[in-house]
């Protein structure tokens, strides 16, 4: 528009030209004034989170600190988590509620996919299972219009207090010790005096909590299910962290039931171990001493596998092959053992025999390609094609 009207004669800058525009509403509607939002006492509980840097234990670690603040009083509380998941939002809204002692009638949040299943605004539709956790504290979720932001400004102010006060120069031992010293720190900056609110949230929050919502007599412990293979050395992973179960485990399916501070790894309705929670990815060895037999007195097979038996008496040429191969293979004996017996009873005895023959020469125990040089001799010595086939063998 500005080369077309210099084009035509006039003598105005650029700048000049958008300021007219902005003056007179051609590009942009004039702006309409904030208003503000009032809320009554256990109305509302703003929550979001805010990705910032940490100090722990001499690593620098990225962390989601969740906060949560009560839109009357102003009552403020943060936690830090390394990830921030459906797990982890019903661990931090279940310690709000305890910290705030009650619950509000509506928790505000910011379009978030972790509750959030479809919609935006007054459309939104939470997670069933987000709206089954509000329902046992008896609030609803809500969220602002997209651009609103000034909807949840309660909670959107405090973060960069909290990276540039509480954050600013601390160091921490753990994700424990730092969460620690965020409900110390929480309770003298929600004592202090604020001049935006000009109170003490401290002082305002003994009004507001008569008209919170009661917690029930009985707050189930949030927890998530996981299903592992223990594998060969005795352990299950979980988040790159390995915890170790007993020897005899091996090879089992087992679940595993996570809580904030501990993994309980069940394999029956009789065994299970307990260990200690490893919240961030670490890639850490977990061992517990009662999961280790002293030297030498480790757990020995009196008898050889039932697929080992069959195999022998099947073929019992192959017999040190089976030994040798039970040592050098890099699977569970008992998966090798299932997948050589499979293809004792479905190959030829000449071929595999030849094949098993060249192989333990070779020192090779890798069962796939074993299997491949088993087909090749089939295809050679029991497929055989006519040199011609347009000539009928029977015809002579």
């Amino acid at each position: 528009m500005h080369e077309e009207l210099v084009a035509g004669g006039a003598n105005l800058s650029y700048p000049a030209l958008t300021a007219f525009c902005r003056r007179h509403g051609i590009t942009e509607p004039p702006q309409a004034p904030v208003g503000q939002y009032h809320f009554q006492p256990g109305k509302e509980l703003q929550h979001d989170t805010s990705p910032h840097q940490v100090e722990i234990a001499g690593t620098l670690c990225s962390a989601q600190t969740a906060s949560s603040v009560l839109c009357f009083s102003h009552m403020l509380f943060f936690q830090c988590y390394p990830r921030f998941q459906r797990f982890e939002c019903k661990i931090f809204l279940t310690e709000s509620f305890r910290y705030f002692d009650g619950s509000t009638d509506q928790v505000m949040i910011d379009n978030t996919h972790v509750v959030v299943l479809r919609g935006t605004g007054e459309g939104m539709v939470p997670v069933p299972e987000m709206a089954a956790f509000a329902e046992r504290f008896a609030f609803h979720f809500v969220a602002h219009e997209p651009g609103d932001a000034k909807r949840s400004g309660r909670v959107e102010r405090p973060f960069s207090f909290i990276e540039n006060n509480f954050m600013a120069g601390r160091k921490f031992s753990s994700w424990q010790d730092l969460n620690q010293q965020a409900r110390k720190w929480c309770a003298q900056v929600n004592a202090s005096y604020k001049k935006h609110i000009r109170a003490v949230p401290r002082e305002l929050f003994a009004l507001e909590r008569v008209h919170l919502k009661p917690l029930p007599v009985w707050i189930p412990e949030v927890y998530r299910l996981h299903q592992r293979i223990v594998d060969s050395e005795g352990y299950v992973t979980l988040n790159t962290n390995r915890y170790s179960v007993p020897v005899a485990w091996i090879g089992r399916r087992v679940e595993i039931r996570e809580t904030e501070d501990k993994l309980e790894i069940q394999l029956d309705a009789r065994n299970l171990v307990t260990h200690e929670r490893v919240a961030d990815e670490q890639h850490q060895r977990i061992t517990l001493s009662a999961h280790r037999p002293p030297r030498g007195q480790g757990i020995k097979r009196t008898q050889p596998h039932p697929e080992e038996q069959a195999i022998v008496q099947a073929v019992p040429e192959i017999t040190e092959y089976v030994a040798a191969l039970k040592k050098h293979s890099r699977k569970l004996a008992v998966l090798v053992l299932r997948q050589l017996l499979r293809m004792v009873r479905e190959y030829p005895r000449e071929p595999l025999l030849a094949a098993v023959d060249e192989a333990a020469r070779y020192s090779l125990y890798d069962l796939d390609r074993l299997e491949r040089m088993i087909l090749r001799r089939v295809q050679r010595d029991f497929f055989l094609l006519h040199p011609n086939p347009e000539k009928d063998p029977n015809d002579d």
